[in-house]
């Protein structure tokens, strides 16, 4: 994922194939999110904006901490997913065997599932980030900020898909009420990310 190309990644996408998937496109979503908010915050690193330098930095280091994080989701879907495929082919033929591909699969969709609950957390701190450095970065960018909570929010979003559609397979009562937290908020977090733009283009109209 680090070192093949783009193209090939997204032919790779587009293949017949399990993965990637949907999971890995919200965890590249998130890592473009927090990408952007970086490069924001080093257009806003200057003696004009020194009043608010300690906002900046604190944005922009933790933006490349979530850029890679979010890059370092993008291949663990992947890992999880073929943790998947390999549990469903498990044998079946007698009932030992049944229950234990049962079982494998439980955990192995449990594991996979936990993978876009990170994405939807790591959104969630993306979304914050925007939202401190949008009052205070540098406006010749700020249309930026409005692109990383568009990606923040179309991570979040894929990434709750792809929790359902997990948990749906899930018989683990702690595992579903672990998941099933992570999706509570995600429909206020798209609506602070739709404020968030909201402002931007507000701003740029004037």
């Amino acid at each position: 994922m680090r070192s093949e190309s783009i193209d090939n990644f997204l032919w790779n996408l587009a293949a017949r194939v399990p993965a990637p998937g949907g999971g890995a496109t919200a965890a590249l979503h998130l890592a473009q999110a927090a990408a952007l908010l970086g490069m924001v915050a080093r257009y806003s690193d200057s003696d004009r904006y020194a009043e608010h330098a300690e906002t900046v930095i604190a944005v922009r280091n933790r933006a490349d901490e979530l850029r890679v994080v979010g890059l370092g989701l993008a291949e663990l879907d992947g890992c999880v997913f073929g943790a998947v495929a390999e549990a469903y082919r498990l044998p079946r033929a007698t009932a030992k065997e049944a229950e234990t591909r049962s079982r494998a699969i439980g955990d192995a969709l449990v594991e996979a599932a936990r993978v876009p609950a990170r994405v939807i957390r790591s959104a969630e701190q993306v979304i914050e980030l925007a939202e401190r450095l949008c009052p205070v970065g540098n406006p010749n960018v700020i249309t930026d900020v409005a692109a990383a909570t568009e990606a923040a929010r179309a991570a979040a979003g894929t990434a709750r898909l792809n929790v359902e559609i997990n948990l749906a397979g899930i018989t683990d009562p702690l595992a579903r009420i672990e998941l099933g937290e992570t999706l509570m908020g995600v429909d206020d977090l798209l609506v602070r990310a739709d404020k968030v733009t909201a402002t931007v283009r507000e701003r740029i109209s004037r």
